[in-house]
């Protein structure tokens, strides 16, 4: 499991992205308690995941407070501004 750093609103065209390329969050998983993501909740995933999201143009916004100053490491911090949803 990777370390959850970025907390962010989940878009629809987001979650679908992250569906395909093998990262389902919107089908629930009761056996982790994983009730599934939808759009507009919050949720906070691995900068590299993010950072994916952003390459492929469908990075959804980003909630800089609630967000681990070690996503730095993999995502430049004025890029996250960019996104900030606070």
């Amino acid at each position: 499991m990777g370390s959850h750093t970025v907390c962010v609103e989940a878009t629809d065209e987001f979650l679908l992205s992250q569906r395909e390329s093998g990262n389902d969050l919107m089908t629930p998983r009761p056996e982790y308690h994983f009730p599934g993501v939808r759009a507009g909740e919050r949720w906070c995933l691995c900068a590299s995941r993010w950072l994916e999201a952003y390459r492929n143009g469908v990075a959804p916004r980003v909630f800089l407070r609630s967000t681990h100053k070690r996503a730095l490491e993999i995502i430049p911090l004025e890029t996250l501004e960019r996104f900030s949803a606070d």
